[in-house]
């Protein structure tokens, strides 16, 4: 099969970014999804960096806001305000560049776990106010499903889709993370349900049972199935690897599907 758009997003948060995506179109890839992890973070020294990559390659660009140690559904208010601040400031820095972002559903605290309604009502209200926050640069929000991890948010069909309808802004769309709904064995009920909300799709396989991020076709996905399904989709397709090389394995079962 051919994608118009194919992105590359590493987990590697500990390698220079800026030296590996100028390969990305020799390779097949037409976008890069930036990851507010690590070394991937923009900052004011690297922003220029990215201009470059902006204003020399075709790279369409996208971002992943951060995750490790941000609780959207945080109960301590001087933290998740950080946590707002911070991701706030990400989508600034970006806005020259990118016009969707992907975000993570928060969890329940050990405090959350306690009081779990409060903690996803202060989850819809982050999401919303980020949203708010991101309209005024045109960047659309994409949240994103989750893999089979305790007390998290956006693991089953039907949580993503109220989450999506009560967060209830005209600027949030679904990103779909295949490998993180196959951990839960609803790849077909994710499709058959939010197949008309997705605006992103990240793509990595797994055996069925933890998020493993491995190429496409090492694992149990059904693949032509997915892709049969998602036909009619025209946005971006996102391998998450952790090298280039398991990114070029991907695109090359792509093209023999």
């Amino acid at each position: 099969m051919h994608l118009n758009r194919i992105s590359f997003s590493s987990r590697a948060a500990v390698e220079d970014p800026f030296k590996w995506a100028y390969t990305l179109e020799d390779h097949g890839y037409t976008g890069w999804e930036i990851v507010q992890e690590g070394s991937q973070c923009l900052n004011s020294r690297n922003i220029q960096n990215l201009k470059n990559i902006d204003e020399t390659t075709g790279l369409e660009l996208t971002l992943h806001l951060p995750f490790s140690d941000m609780n959207l559904a945080g109960l301590n208010d001087s933290i998740r305000a950080e946590v707002l601040r911070q991701m706030k400031h990400y989508l600034t820095l970006a806005s020259n560049f990118v016009n969707l972002a992907v975000i993570h559903p928060g969890y329940l605290s050990p405090y959350g776990v306690q009081v779990p309604q409060e903690a996803y009502l202060t989850n819809l209200a982050s999401l919303r106010e980020i949203c708010d926050f991101a309209a005024d640069f045109g960047i659309l929000v994409a949240v994103e499903n989750m893999p089979d991890l305790p007390k998290i948010f956006g693991k089953y069909p039907d949580e993503m889709l109220e989450m999506l309808d009560s967060i209830g802004s005209h600027n949030v769309g679904f990103t779909f993370d295949v490998g993180h709904a196959n951990t839960v064995g609803l790849v077909d009920d994710f499709l058959d349900l939010l197949t008309e909300r997705i605006a992103h799709v990240h793509i990595h396989d797994n055996m069925g049972k933890k998020d493993e991020h491995l190429p496409l076709g090492k694992g149990t996905i059904n693949w032509k199935m997915v892709m049969e399904k998602l036909s009619d989709y025209k946005g971006i397709f996102v391998t998450e690897m952790s090298s280039i090389e398991e990114g070029i394995q991907c695109l090359e079962f792509l093209r023999k599907l």
